[in-house]
């Protein structure tokens, strides 16, 4: 029998706080039982569940893991936009003129995250 991912770990200074980031960024919602101030929040949603554990530790380097969201209902631009406002951060724009590419984002704690371009978006060209 094979493993089964439980959820995405991520280490982190403020869990509560960047839990919440994440449950706007997925449409997802923080556990009830998690608070301000707990060691570690678990966000769940309809695709992943995101865990968030308190480490002392800074982020110093490059994520060697990182996310990469597709977004449904909206396109690559407006899901940048939407995140902007949410406190990510750009990154590195990879975005080219004839619409394909990425762009990659920081959360508040400094995560990379890269926001690709819609399924109707891919399909329509």
């Amino acid at each position: 029998m094979s493993s089964l991912v439980r959820h995405i770990t991520f280490d982190c200074a403020d869990p509560y706080t960047l839990a919440g980031f994440w449950a706007a960024v997925l449409d997802g919602k923080v556990s009830d039982e998690d608070a301000p101030g707990d060691p570690e929040a678990l966000v769940t949603s309809a695709n992943a569940a995101l865990l968030f554990v308190r480490v002392e530790d800074a982020k110093t380097v490059k994520n060697r893991v990182h996310l990469d969201l597709q977004p449904q209902d909206r396109t690559r631009d407006e899901e940048v936009e939407r995140l902007l406002g949410l406190g990510a951060k750009i990154a590195g724009d990879h975005r080219r003129p004839d619409g394909r590419g990425w762009v990659t984002l920081h959360d508040p704690e400094g995560n990379e995250l890269c926001v690709e371009r819609s399924a109707g978006e891919i399909a329509g060209g």
